[in-house]
């Protein structure tokens, strides 16, 4: 029987998951750019009734796509990780495999460097860190290449070229009733603005900067002749991410079903049962905001300590709220400064402009810093190189400015952020040239 389906709230949005299996360990499932849960079970209850057999599978369709709420704008990576969180919540599921397929690769990269405590080992199918190619990623399609074929989706969703090529990778040979139902799954799932936005949001995606970051036990698995996720990528991506093991198939399809499908289940079993232990680091992937007060001595100078002092608070207490509404932790105040962490760099950017805009009725010019990097958790505090980052890239900010670092401007790729370029910085203690963006 079809598992009945279930709705998770993260932020104002119910993100639809289905639970089935009855297996010790949990596994979530976050899917590549479009999925349906109830299509998906359809065509494909024998294997889901197999993952079954070992773990207990947890499915979800994205924000946008599938059964789950419609959104006024397309889904970034942090709010895609956000659902993730909220999907496990509300399954019960406190620690778990995360088996990232595709696009849904990348969402699942972050949410293992930034929650490992809740991250059993990491699974990854067909990924790339990034879609488009540049001077320094030799894989994906050219940007102007990748919009061409986002343009052709306006007009003609789905199209069998998409399906068969760059899109769900079926490759040439693929049966004719087998793409008869990706074309009804595909107008089911999303939308033609949808599936634009979607992969507008892909072209972005840029992950590179945080997979050393990940600390759990990760697997890499990726197809010979994959048209979609090229070889080379996911042996790069499995690389990058410390004591990774990559595991190449034969194959001309993006699909895990195809030449050795069995074999590939086996490695999959075989990983998700195998003996993880819980992560032993207090190391973990945030991102790290610095607030600083402009002018700061001579304004103490001029107000003398009992009024500069009252004022304090009174900024103090306008960052707290700030905090609140946009869900950070605050970490300490040094002197005139504070220091904050985000499970979202999108979060903390909007954070640090409400409370430049708040601080300015107080006679207050305030300038903030932003880096997403790993941090070390130390008692109530944190620590780490990511802190120090930060704390150098609030020193380079001009008053009012909320600067970022590139990985912040990365990271927040579809949020509708605007940035203008700053130019590259020697960061003192920080090795190599840091790219810096200020948030507009």
């Amino acid at each position: 029987m079809r598992p009945a389906t279930r709705y998770a709230k993260s932020g104002n949005l119910r993100v639809a998951y289905q639970v089935s299996g009855t297996g010790a360990v949990d596994m979530v499932f976050a899917p590549g750019t479009i999925s349906h849960l109830d299509l998906f079970w359809d065509v494909s209850a024998e294997k889901y009734e197999w993952y079954g057999t070992f773990c207990r599978l947890i499915r979800f369709d994205k924000r946008g796509t599938g059964l789950s709420d419609r959104s006024p704008h397309v889904a970034t990576l942090e709010e895609r990780t956000d659902d993730i969180r909220a999907v496990m919540d509300a399954a019960g599921s406190e620690r778990a495999v995360l088996f990232g397929a595709s696009e849904g690769a990348n969402m699942a990269c972050l949410f293992a460097a930034m929650h490992p405590e809740r991250t059993r080992s990491l699974l990854l199918w067909g990924a790339q860190a990034r879609w488009t190619r540049t001077d320094d990623y030799p894989w994906g399609m050219p940007a102007a290449e990748y919009q061409k074929v986002v343009d052709g989706l306006r007009d003609e969703w789905p199209s069998i070229e998409y399906l068969t090529g760059a899109g769900a990778g079926l490759g040439k040979d693929v049966d004719p009733k087998v793409l008869e139902w990706w074309l009804t799954f595909a107008r089911a799932s999303a939308s033609p603005s949808a599936i634009v936005a979607l992969e507008e949001m892909n072209m972005l995606i840029d992950t590179r900067s945080i997979l050393s970051s990940i600390r759990v036990p990760t697997l890499v698995m990726n197809r010979t002749g994959d048209p979609v996720a090229h070889v080379g990528a996911a042996r790069d991506l499995a690389a990058h991410i410390p004591r990774a093991r990559f595991v190449e198939f034969p194959g001309e399809t993006h699909q895990m079903e195809g030449p050795e499908a069995q074999r590939i289940r086996e490695t999959i079993r075989e990983f998700v049962t195998g003996t993880h232990a819980p992560v032993a680091t207090n190391r973990f992937l945030t991102t790290v905001l610095f607030l600083d007060i402009v002018n700061s001595t001579q304004h103490a100078t001029r107000l003398g300590d009992e009024s500069w002092g009252a004022l304090l608070n009174r900024f103090y207490a306008v960052v707290r709220e700030e905090l609140s509404r946009h869900q950070g932790e605050e970490i300490g105040t040094q002197g005139d400064g504070f220091l904050a962490t985000f499970d979202g760099p999108a979060r903390a950017i909007r954070c640090a402009g409400a409370v430049r805009d708040a601080a300015r009725p107080l006679g207050l010019e305030v300038r903030s810093g932003i880096h997403c990097g790993e941090c070390e958790r130390m008692g109530d505090n944190i620590g780490g190189i990511a802190v120090h980052e930060a704390a150098r890239v609030c020193g380079e900010a001009g008053a009012g400015e909320v600067l970022v670092s590139g990985t912040v401007r990365d990271l927040v790729a579809g949020s509708g952020l605007a940035f203008a370029d700053r130019g590259l910085h020697t960061l003192k203690g920080i090795r190599g040239k840091s790219h810096l963006f200020a948030a507009t």
